[in-house]
């Protein structure tokens, strides 16, 4: 039986489409500075456009000091020198559209940098009138045993870099509340104020014509009214990952954050599309960052007949969980099973905030995953260079960058490895950047011959894998949104069906991955292969078992 539901067609673009995120500053810079910009991403638009891809998602370009590379927005509604100018984004914006690609920015709803205008006023005086735009709170009492304000935290509320999440500010002598970085103070959700600014802040863009937003910690916008103190966490245990130390109860998922999200989805509602589609209600996606259990996530998708909440509440279960076949196959299973009627799937692989694809499995078993994405129902997004099967690049201690470890020196591995440059060429700094430039981050290891260039002249390299696979994506309605069914753990290999009609006549798929190290054989109906992940035996048939090597994975037209 079919997961699918037969009362949803994928009539949106989002629907049928892929999203390939771009890291700004490691997808090509054209001035010399080392940093990528925008000018650069307009460069390499034909690049997205012959993989495959539908919709490039940027990550922050507006102003901002960079204490987190663009996480903290100092203008919402500018672009950072570093990046350009407005001209050089309205040129990319209108380049990508006319190539039929999709243009999606990500906003950063749940704090701002310290040093915007409002925070600045904010912390000017208790009196100020945007004193109440974000989160500020008394020391606690002092108790029997008496310590200075400054040491009297409000709560036991902590960063999701380590550490309390409270400041002191000594000019006003109150905290305030960064649930990420000091720099980074927390808007307070709960004033009308904040809303209609931040509201203010979308339309200018959505005038401009982008086609939709990923939204930064969308869990995290709403806290306890109260600022109850959360609960120790039962299984806290490593010292060197302080953030863990109690369960986020109180400052994260609350269930006014639910009113938000429907309130952004209302305002994207009213925007017709950019491009050519025609596809009822919102085509402009809003998309949620969601760090949470899939139970919980599901909600984020809202309620009633047409859904209320964001489009594509973005699925990171697959990086969370360990790569096995009966592990992945209880995750698909469970998901399906979750989703609210009408809501539509989608699936992770690889963000600039975890571990490269192929540095967390191996390059053979990312070629499997490869296919695992792009079959899967729903929307997929891909990571810039996992195309490539690009490794996590060695960072020295001298070339550190990420705040989140240069603030907590010794607390994890940081985040520069994921994020290090596109290889594009083999030439001087792989094409990224001038060749008698210092690229801001180190390139991966190995990137004279593994590059888009190189990979390009070969048949069977991940690049041309990728490209096949979004190719038969685009080509067949099945694997885009067909159904799936038969989702099966056979010892080391994961397998599933795509069912669906495609020119009124039953079009299904089977999809065989060996996510072990052994070669195996399982049962398989009669059919024939489409691809293979090695790129070695398309044509060939199969009935009754199929026989695949260690991180090989098939696509199998079935009879």
């Amino acid at each position: 039986m079919s997961m699918a539901d037969s009362e949803f067609e994928a009539a949106q673009w989002w629907q049928t489409g892929v999203i390939y995120q771009v890291y700004p500053r490691s997808f090509q810079d054209t001035n010399g500075d080392g940093v990528g910009d925008l000018k650069g991403i307009t460069a390499r638009l034909d690049y997205l456009k012959g993989l495959g891809v539908d919709a490039v998602w940027i990550s922050p370009i507006f102003p901002s000091p960079m204490a987190d590379f663009g996480y903290d927005v100092s203008d919402y509604t500018g672009v950072d020198p570093l990046f350009g100018t407005m001209k050089d984004f309205d040129v990319l914006l209108a380049a990508a559209h006319a190539k039929g690609l999709r243009v999606i920015l990500d906003f950063v709803p749940n704090h701002t940098s310290d040093q915007h205008p409002w925070f600045v006023e904010s912390r000017s005086s208790r009196t100020n009138a945007k004193r109440d735009w974000y989160l500020w709170h008394d020391a606690a009492r002092a108790g029997d045993n008496w310590q200075p304000a400054p040491t009297r935290l409000p709560n036991n509320w902590m960063s999701q870099f380590g550490g309390p999440a409270w400041t002191w500010d000594e000019g006003t002598q109150q905290f305030y509340l960064h649930s990420f970085l000091k720099e980074q103070p927390d808007l307070n959700w709960r004033n009308p104020e904040v809303r209609a600014a931040m509201y203010a802040a979308m339309r200018f863009w959505l005038d401009k014509g982008v086609d939709g937003f990923r939204m930064d910690v969308l869990w995290l916008l709403i806290k306890d009214i109260y600022f109850q103190s959360n609960p120790p966490n039962p299984e806290y245990y490593d010292a060197q990952h302080d953030v863990k130390r109690v369960l986020p109860v109180f400052n994260a998922d609350q269930p006014e954050t639910l009113e938000i999200v429907a309130e952004m989805r209302a305002l994207m509602a009213a925007y017709r599309p950019t491009i050519g589609d025609k596809g009822v209600g919102s085509s402009r996606v809003l998309i949620g960052e969601i760090y949470l259990p899939l139970d919980r996530l599901v909600r984020y998708y809202g309620a009633g007949p047409q859904l209320s909440g964001a489009d594509l509440p973005f699925n990171f279960a697959l990086i969370q969980t360990r790569w096995a076949a009966d592990a992945i196959a209880e995750v698909i299973t469970k998901y399906e099973g979750l989703l609210p009627a009408g809501a539509w799937p989608n699936y992770v692989l690889g963000n600039h905030d975890q571990p490269r694809l192929a540095t967390r499995i191996g390059k053979q078993q990312a070629r499997a995953a490869a296919l695992l994405l792009l079959t899967l129902r729903g929307t997929p997004t891909m990571y810039y260079g996992d195309e490539l099967g690009m490794v996590d690049a060695v960072i020295a201690p001298d070339q550190v960058r990420d705040p989140a470890e240069k603030n907590e020196p010794g607390k994890g591995r940081g985040r520069d490895p994921e994020r290090s440059p596109m290889v594009w060429v083999s030439a001087p700094n792989a094409g990224f950047t001038m060749p008698d430039a210092v690229p801001w981050l180190p390139l991966e290891a190995g990137w004279e011959t593994e590059n888009a260039a190189e990979q390009g002249g070969r048949k069977e390299s991940m690049l041309m894998l990728y490209r096949k696979l979004l190719a038969l994506r685009r080509q067949h309605d099945t694997l885009h949104a067909g159904g799936i069914a038969e989702v099966v753990a056979e010892g080391s290999v994961l397998r599933f069906r795509r069912v669906g009609l495609e020119d009124g006549e039953s079009t299904d798929f089977q999809v065989v991955l060996n996510l072990g190290s052994e070669v195996a054989t399982v049962s398989c109906a009669k059919g024939t292969v489409v691809l293979t992940t090695l790129l070695d035996g398309a044509g060939s048939s199969v009935e009754g078992t199929v026989t695949v090597e260690a991180g090989e994975g098939l696509l199998i037209a079935l009879e």
